[in-house]
């Protein structure tokens, strides 16, 4: 992913990112988000169903629902994570992000 390059000054990096590597990066982000945007709305929708028993049921459906969605979460990463090692197989942390998503 990235490198200091050896005849460069300390403070100069240099960044690869093939095209193929920076698409498998934005859709993995974006499945993280729409599914981060899903938890949310099955925690509020089901929070609100609480407040009226006639809805407890479907509302306890949603917080079930919201808790398999958080489940979903480290398993995005996890396939990130494999797909974008395949990218470098030689640079262990290669797939790393600076930010988790």
């Amino acid at each position: 992913m990235s490198h200091v390059s050896p005849d460069s000054t300390r403070d100069t990096a240099v960044i690869h990112f093939g095209r193929e590597e920076l698409v498998i990066r934005q859709r993995y982000e974006i499945v993280s988000i729409a599914n981060d945007v899903l938890i949310g709305v099955w925690f509020l929708i089901g929070t609100v169903f609480f407040f009226y028993d006639s809805l407890v049921y479907w509302g306890t459906w949603l917080f079930l629902v919201g808790s398999i969605e958080m489940l979903i979460r480290p398993t995005i990463r996890l396939v990130r994570r494999v797909h974008l090692q395949r990218f470098h197989p030689d640079q262990p942390g290669a797939a790393d992000a600076g930010h988790d998503f």
